[in-house]
């Protein structure tokens, strides 16, 4: 909407804008269409509501203001903006923008000109549209964006950044020795600088063609919880609120879009909240013109710096006019007035996936172990000195690998330990505060571990502590002595001790078990000056059993999970089948359209148990066998699962399952859902009480087909499957870079991985994977026939070196014996694809016809071959021997 602000008053906040621009990503093409679109019909309901046709001798002072200064935008460019007619002026109907270079002396080298439109015409949601010719050469910068008026979220990013239009170095050589000519459309948001966030798309036109060339138009449309980017009518980009998704009992599990986040403090509480919403892009925002010189972004990339000869008076950014349209359909949402394209909402097309981190889950009640150190930090936990003002790090040691050191330099006094408390992850920290429930394995001999060595002892007498926090700064353990763990020990100079305290005692003494967010080991307040010490293998952890599974019919249903027909009128039966089945259950459907399977609803039973699925979300999956008796024509077969009396739902074609196959006459078949691809379809997992496969509505008359073995599990929960990583490395097995010096780190994917292993290579030539601790090993000699190494891998970052190769390694026994091969000779036979998710499986079989003795597996490596792999960025998933 359009607003005029006449508050002479709030003129002196210009003197003070300045921020930040940033770049988009990967590029389109299209033909430039560079013909002037009507003012009155962009499209058909756009309305106009704002112009500047910069059709007078001067520019227009009532709807743009020049800032004068020399702050550099905020990115280190080299250029003083100034109000002089030398560097912005009307001519021939059109606004130049011209960046020259300065006096001698002068603060900066070059004199440029930026204008805004702030406190005199401000817009929320709309058409922007600028036609205009852009100037060229390395170190250019030309922009057209926009900013927020009151910045009522708080300070850059928070209450966001458009740009609709930026190009830099046009003209200039590129890596592959084509010329740049390349515009980016971008959003900036999220946390305060320099923990923000920016997400966009870069586009170019065909044939080379510059933008620097002719005129063209530069447009977004903005609309409630959505933005799109287009050059000469041609749609390139979207970016989309993110999409949160919640279970039944409201509580937010997952993304169902990754869109734009912001963060900022509640009125009430005061505390610093993360928003998924239309935040920050459902504010009023103001128009930005300007031509930088040089800065961050140009002088790093094409030919890097600034070439001093592109910078006179012909190379101008020269604007033919700037157009806002509001649609009328709905002015107050932007709605109604899309200028779209088929694909344009698709990620492989036009949907750009944003940077908003994915809510955890809350706990589940289920029991789970939790590693918050063992040779890497858990995503979610940091290693912090409460007050001595020191950074723990983590180091290599001779014994047990990689430890986190602990130093305290005075007596003025300080605790140290693991927080996953957002007030103190240090600066950049991408994890999510998370506290630990323990409670469920209170009764399941829980205990927090760790192992610990003395260095450097204080250098006063001291006595060692634990001390647990839960609930921020909530109940807590108190001071509890190392001495009274149960091994009893004091700490020994030189020699690693374990300490074991048992989650019950911890819980007497005070501790809230739901919400563990801080474990500290330090001498007591005051008496550890000089102190060094070490700690690994930092856990909370008990006697947790398998994953929990529903069996819905095995032989007979399941008394709170009956047979069920919806509307037909029939009795679903259980029948005799053969040998390998036994009992099945048997569905007929008659003339009247119906639905079928089984149901857990008060109405149908009276022992309703839906399921909740949340704890095995990742891996989980819902199977069936199916046989079909008599086929209903060339109806299409669905699955449906419905969830908490059908507040949610998800329905896919059988042919959507893992298997991927129709149903045949009289054949047995598997079919197998993930649960991620389910939750993804818009099924909150949480309360499922309801499953039914059917022929499509009203063309199942004369089917008859039975079903077998359905159930809900885990199947990496399963014996004879070898877990090696699934959300975190299986206990006895870590993430590992062999000889890099990096820490590979647990980062939260999407729905389908959730918390993945990642690695990231530098300049030293490294292997890496999942290593086993000493004595730990997988012996596969039992399944060699038949079975298989198997792990999923997504590439963030390709290895600078185009030529490299990925490989795969595994290795037995202390690397007596191993196999090498390139992932391309997986049974999936594929290379990988950068952003994409693959799955990689090897037999046994092939492993050890390669020298592998597969009785003794205690490594497993994934990554491009050797001293080629420098800038690879890349995760693992659900690694497995089964």
């Amino acid at each position: 909407m359009l607003k005029a602000a006449k508050n002479i008053t709030q003129l002196f906040a210009l003197l003070s804008t300045i921020t930040l621009i940033g770049c988009g990503g990967s590029s389109a093409e299209t033909e430039t269409k560079p013909d002037k679109i009507d003012p009155q019909q962009p499209v058909s309901d756009w309305g106009l509501v704002w112009s500047d046709e910069f059709d007078g001798d001067a520019i227009n002072a009532q709807n743009w203001t020049h800032e004068v200064n020399c702050a550099g935008g905020g990115n280190q460019e080299k250029q003083c903006y100034t109000d002089s007619a030398d560097n912005s002026f009307v001519q021939d109907g059109m606004l130049n923008l011209v960046a020259l270079p300065a006096e001698d002396g002068a603060a900066l080298p070059y004199t440029s000109a930026r204008m805004i439109t702030r406190y005199k015409t401000d817009f929320k949601y709309g058409r922007v549209e600028m036609r205009a010719k852009v100037p060229s050469g390395q170190g250019s910068w030309p922009a057209f964006w926009m900013m927020p008026t009151d910045e009522e979220y708080g300070e850059w990013p928070r209450s966001g950044e458009i740009d609709i239009f930026e190009s830099v170095n046009l003209g200039a050589a590129r890596d592959d020795g084509t010329a740049e000519n390349h515009i980016y459309g971008t959003i900036h948001y999220g946390k305060s600088w320099p923990d923000n966030s920016s997400s966009g798309k870069a586009y170019s036109l065909a044939d080379g063609v510059s933008p620097a060339d002719d005129f063209h138009t530069y447009a977004i449309e903005w609309q409630e919880g959505e933005i799109r980017w287009y050059m000469d009518g041609y749609l390139y980009a979207t970016q989309r609120q993110s999409k949160v998704r919640y279970n039944s009992k409201d509580e937010a599990v997952g993304l169902a879009h990754r869109g734009w986040f912001t963060e900022y403090f509640d009125q009430v509480s005061g505390e610093l909240k993360t928003h998924w919403d239309t935040a920050p892009f459902d504010k009023d925002f103001y128009l930005i013109l300007n031509f930088a010189v040089g800065g961050s972004w140009p002088e790093s990339v094409n030919e890097t710096g600034i070439d001093a000869s592109a910078f006179h008076a012909e190379n101008k950014y020269v604007v033919d006019y700037v157009r806002v349209y509001q649609c009328q359909s709905n002015p107050e949402t932007g709605k109604g007035c899309e200028t779209v394209r088929p694909g344009y909402d698709k990620a492989e097309d036009g949907l750009v996936e944003g940077k908003a981190p994915v809510p955890l889950p809350p706990s589940d009640g289920v029991a789970k172990n939790l590693a918050i150190f063992g040779g890497t930090l858990d995503a979610n936990w940091t290693a912090w000195d409460c007050c001595g003002g020191t950074t723990p790090a983590i180091i290599s040691d001779a014994d047990k690998g990689d430890v986190v050191q602990f130093n305290i330099n005075d007596n003025n006094g300080t605790v140290l330990g693991f927080s996953t408390r957002s007030g103190h992850f240090p600066a950049g920290f991408t994890g999510d505060s998370a506290p630990f429930d323990a409670s469920p394995l209170v009764d399941l001999n829980g205990t927090l571990s760790f192992e610990m060595k003395v260095v450097t002892p204080p250098t006063s007498a001291t006595t060692w502590l634990l001390k647990a926090e839960a609930g921020d700064g909530g109940p807590n353990t108190g001071d509890v002595a190392l001495n009274t763990s149960v091994e009893g020990l004091d700490p020994v100079v030189g020699q690693w001790q374990t300490y074991t305290f048992s989650l019950a005692t911890l819980q007497e003494k005070g501790l809230d078990l739901s919400a563990i967010d801080v474990v500290m080991v330090f001498p007591a307040w005051q008496t550890g000056e000089g102190a060094e010490y070490l700690i690994t293998n930092m856990k909370i952890e008990g006697d947790v059993g398998a994953s929990p599974e529903l069996v819905v019919f095995t032989d007979n249903e399941n008394p709170s999970w009956p047979m069920w027909d919806c509307c037909g009128g029939s009795t679903p039966t259980v029948e005799l089948d053969d040998e390998a089945h036994g009992n099945v259950a048997e569905f007929s459907i008659g003339a009247n359209p119906t639905v079928m399977g089984f149901i857990s609803r008060i109405d149908n039973t009276e022992t309703p148990a839906p399921f909740d699925a949340s704890a095995i979300l990742s891996n989980g999956v819902i199977q069936f066998d199916m046989k079909v008796t008599s086929m209903p024509g060339d109806a299409a077969w669905m699955f449906k699962v419905e969830s908490d009396n059908n507040a949610s739902f998800a329905e896919l074609p059988l042919t959507d399952s893992v298997e991927g196959v129709a149903p045949a006459i009289d054949q047995w078949q598997t079919y197998t859902f993930n649960l991620s691809d389910l939750a993804d379809a818009g099924l909150d997992v949480s309360a499922i009480d309801v499953l039914m496969v059917f022929p499509a509505w009203g063309a199942g008359e004369g089917a008859i087909y039975r079903l077998d073995n359905v159930k809900i599990h885990d199947p990496t929960d399963a014996p004879g499957i070898n877990v090696l990583f699934a959300d975190d490395a299986a206990t006895g097995w870590s993430i590992w870079d062999c000889c890099g010096g990096s820490t590979p780190t647990l980062e939260n994917d999407d729905t389908d991985h959730g918390m993945t292993a990642e690695f990231v290579i530098g300049a030293q030539p490294t292997v890496m994977g999942i290593l086993a601790d000493d004595d730990v090993f997988v012996d596969a000699s039992a399944i060699l026939a038949s079975g298989v190494v198997q792990f999923e891998l997504k590439v963030i970052t390709a290895p600078n070196d185009a030529s490299s190769t990925w490989l795969f390694k595994i290795e037995s026994d202390g690397a007596t014996t191993f196999a090498e091969l390139a992932l391309n000779t997986s049974i999936e036979g594929l290379d990988p694809v950068v952003g994409e998710w693959q799955t990689y499986t090897f037999s046994l079989q092939t492993l050890f016809d390669a020298g592998l003795d597969i009785s003794f597996i205690d490594v497993v490596m994934v990554f491009p071959a050797w001293g080629t792999g420098e800038g690879a960025v890349y995760r693992l998933d659900n690694v497995m021997i089964y």
